[in-house]
């Protein structure tokens, strides 16, 4: 088993990673926001082709914040408590994510 020591710095660790995730994820939000708009007032490419851009920015954004998540939860689950319960948990969750990382594929790509 693992010392306090070591149990704090796996937590820490883990929950740094989520914030790593979530601030890409918000920071993406804003960035690709921005320049959707500034995009849209300089007029350098049509609306369609602004919108399929912000649209791309985004997914891709959200595929990455969603993997580094996953990855926070492996390493929680794992390194942790790896019980049953927390394993079965633990996939429930990734077999989520990852069908949200593949529809969010689906909607970047458009088939």
């Amino acid at each position: 088993m693992h010392t306090p020591g070591q149990m704090e710095f796996i937590k820490l660790t883990s929950l740094l990673i989520e914030y790593l995730a979530v601030a890409i994820i918000v920071g993406m939000v804003g960035y690709s926001t921005l320049r959707y708009i500034v995009d849209l007032v300089t007029r350098r490419k049509t609306p369609h082709a602004n919108y399929l851009s912000y649209k791309h920015t985004l997914g891709k954004a959200l595929l990455l914040g969603l993997e580094i998540l996953v990855a926070a939860d492996v390493i929680r689950t794992v390194a942790l408590e790896p019980t049953l319960i927390n394993v079965a948990a633990l996939g429930l969750l990734v077999v989520v994510r990852t069908f949200l990382s593949w529809s969010l594929v689906v909607e970047i790509e458009g088939h």
